[in-house]
């Protein structure tokens, strides 16, 4: 972390609030014990809190009574209490089938329930209450992401001494969309109890002010909301991720020794082709699948020359819609390695778990082609992570033109990840490009992310916070 960022933000004023504590519970011979999570938010907030000695308040991903403050790994973490019936209503409910497929384009029908409207607003309640009662005094207060829209007002109420920051890791959708949500203006509201509200994109940031004029008492032009007496700035940060942790890990014996061991498994002379995704119907693996499978029937590559590794990470399994995402998955990558695999070399290896840093980067390593085509897509870190740990300058990859990172990365494919055929030609193309231009793009992308990492991210939105 630059000193910089330490000269904006004192020792101990930073106060992260987000859904889920960076740490979750694993069962070890020796008892329970808590555990850095995976994912993009806890890998691009964690060396920030680590080294300001900040705090983090987030729900343990468990119902019931929350656990007492405790230390670990550097940061303070700070548990919030979740009924059952808050974890279906807040989370399953309004959160995950109300926010998420409305702010992802409604690729899913959003539903609006008013028995859900309740608990969101009582969990954001808790969530402002008790970042109100840990911040230090004119601490910075850091919000994160669409479960805890309501808390930078009702934190503003308790603690107007605090400044606070809010960012959105999600799209933020355009006025059609959004207008249909019942309680729009309650949700802008919130939003705008914060000094500066925070997204992935130009566009995201620009539907938001126009919402925001159209709903709220908010007025201004641009990029600064005025409201009531105060300024909010609504503008683009683009996250980033931790460059140099990738691209050292991806150097060490270790990485190196499972890069040989996936080679040996799949075959030295086939060409990897690898997505890794949570198990979400906005990732668009089934389409992805589809493409690979008439890239097959083409008859133009084989499994003998090639394989999808489909890394899906388990989510959010209680809910119908995901039941649905894996139950469609697991019979497309069986129906394609039922054609077209043979005895000992299936045309799909698919993989529904979680993968520590160590095997993720060994894959990133060893694929020929990376598939990050989601439907739709705040920034999508995996992307940036791939092109991280590439330090040999090789790969290719195909990204989504619906992602926000496919702003910063020019040197991909990019695709409409909704067309079928146009996907297939361009895994194809990926897998046919010429050496020279493969180094030309990937040394170009990760130029463009070592010059802008997670931790200039941060510096920026807490420089725009603390202004």
């Amino acid at each position: 972390m630059s000193g910089d960022l330490q000269i904006v933000l004192p020792s101990k004023d930073l106060v992260i609030v987000a859904n889920r504590l960076p740490v979750h519970r694993v069962r070890r011979t020796d008892g329970m014990k808590w555990e850095i999570s995976p994912g993009g938010l806890v890998s691009a907030l964690s060396p920030l809190l680590q080294q300001s000695s900040g705090q983090w308040v987030g729900w343990t991903g468990r119902s019931g009574a929350a656990p007492k403050p405790f230390l670990h790994d550097g940061i303070q973490n700070i548990p919030v209490s979740m009924s059952k019936s808050e974890v279906t209503d807040f989370y399953h409910g309004f959160s995950n089938t109300t926010l998420w497929p409305l702010y992802h384009d409604a690729i899913r029908q959003p539903i609006y329930r008013r028995r859900w409207w309740n608990p969101y607003r009582e969990v954001n309640q808790r969530f402002a209450e008790l970042a109100a009662e840990v911040a230090p005094k004119k601490a910075t207060v850091w919000i994160q992401d669409y479960q805890l829209q309501l808390v930078p007002k009702m934190l503003r109420t308790i603690r107007p001494d605090v400044r606070i920051g809010f960012f959105l890791h999600i799209p933020f959708p355009p006025t059609e969309l959004f207008a249909q949500l019942p309680w729009r203006r309650a949700i802008l509201e919130g939003l705008l109890g914060a000094d500066v509200v925070g997204f992935q994109t130009r566009t995201g940031a620009q539907n938001f002010q126009a919402v925001a004029r159209r709903y709220t008492q908010a007025r201004g032009t641009g990029q600064v909301l005025r409201v009531e007496n105060r300024q909010v700035l609504a503008s683009a940060f683009p996250i980033s991720i931790d460059y140099q942790r990738f691209n050292d890990m991806a150097k060490t014996e270790s990485v190196m020794r499972r890069m040989q061991d996936i080679r040996k498994r799949v075959g030295h002379d086939r060409k990897i082709i690898l997505g890794v995704d949570r198990l979400d119907y906005t990732k668009g693996i089934d389409i992805r699948i589809r493409a690979f499978e008439e890239l097959l029937a083409s008859g133009r590559w084989s499994p003998q020359e090639c394989v999808l590794v489909q890394v899906a990470v388990p989510s959010r399994e209680v809910v119908d819609e995901y039941v649905e995402v894996r139950r469609r998955i697991d019979e497309l990558v069986g129906k394609v390695n039922g054609q077209y695999g043979q005895l000992g070399m299936a045309a799909i290896d698919y993989l529904r778990r979680n993968l520590d840093a160590e095997e993720l980067i060994a894959m990133y390593r060893c694929a020929d082609v990376m598939l990050v085509t989601p439907l739709r897509d705040g920034m999508n870190l995996i992307a940036k992570e791939f092109v991280a740990s590439r330090v040999e300058n090789r790969g290719v990859l195909v990204l989504s033109e619906f992602t926000g990172a496919a702003k910063e990365l020019r040197g991909a494919i990019q695709v409409n990840p909704h067309d079928i055929d146009g996907l297939m030609v361009s895994i194809e193309e990926a897998l046919s490009m010429s050496p020279s231009l493969v180094t030309r793009r990937m040394r170009s992308m990760r130029e463009t992310i070592r010059r802008h990492t997670v931790h200039d991210w941060a510096r920026s939105f807490l420089g725009a916070v603390n202004q």
